[in-house]
């Protein structure tokens, strides 16, 4: 019984190995790739200028990246703390709950930097849909397909009552709701669209089905579990 667990468990450990080697390995070369504009943030980010980095876009993504190991230790607590407490998935919670965070707020921090004419420009609204899709162009799409990612990616894994396509559906359309907004009310010199709506709820869903394998098998939702049938009166 033993021998057939060890034998179980480490095909589950080289798979997650491997994993892990294959997000550090494509982690290092979207680094790679993108290092020059991001070294252009990287003076005003070491002096701790607010002007120069966390008002510009390399900026937030430079310290997003350098922030990386910081978040892995706070998993690795995280999931020492859970299995000293005997709960059950330590790693897969924590990577989680952490993975969330750190792939969701850099993205709302860069949908929610002011543009240059904010609280001075009033608030625009684009609710025809599909009409600004052609004017974003290849970055502008995949920048929205990444604001909720991390959210549908990992927010299956984390709560079971989030674990079905049309739930994670409405979590990033919802989310993305309250930012258009936001960005609506706070007058930040930007368009709200119903199309960044669609691509941000899209983004979600697509990282939660690149997830499904370690979100389908978590416990049902409270909601979804059979219901008792009450035995017949004798």
């Amino acid at each position: 019984m033993d021998d057939n667990a060890s034998l179980s468990a480490a095909p589950r450990r080289t798979r997650r190995t491997v994993l892990l080697g294959l997000a550090a390995f494509a982690l290092a070369g979207a680094a790679f790739v993108v290092r020059r504009p991001l070294m252009m943030s990287a003076p005003s980010c070491v002096a701790g200028r607010w002007h120069g980095c966390y008002d510009t876009f390399n900026g937030v993504v430079l310290m997003t990246l350098v922030a990386v190991p910081a978040a892995l230790l706070v998993v690795w607590a995280l999931a020492c703390l859970r299995r000293s407490a005997g709960v059950a998935a330590p790693w897969r919670l924590s990577l989680a709950e952490v993975g969330m965070v750190h792939g969701t707020v850099p993205f709302l921090w860069l949908t929610m930097m002011p543009g240059a004419g904010a609280g001075v420009v009033p608030g625009r609204m684009s609710l025809v849909p599909l009409r600004d899709l052609a004017t974003m162009g290849a970055l502008g799409i995949a920048g929205n397909l990444l604001v909720f990612a991390a959210l549908g990616f990992f927010a299956p894994m984390r709560f079971a009552a989030l674990a079905s396509v049309p739930r994670i559906l409405a979590l990033g359309a919802g989310c993305s709701v309250l930012v258009e907004t936001a960005q609506y009310v706070l007058r930040l010199d930007r368009v709200s669209s119903v199309d960044d709506v669609l691509v941000n709820a899209a983004g979600a869903v697509l990282a939660a089905l690149a997830s499904r394998r370690w979100w389908r098998g978590a416990a049902p939702a409270p909601s979804d579990l059979p219901r008792p049938v009450p035995a017949p009166a004798g």
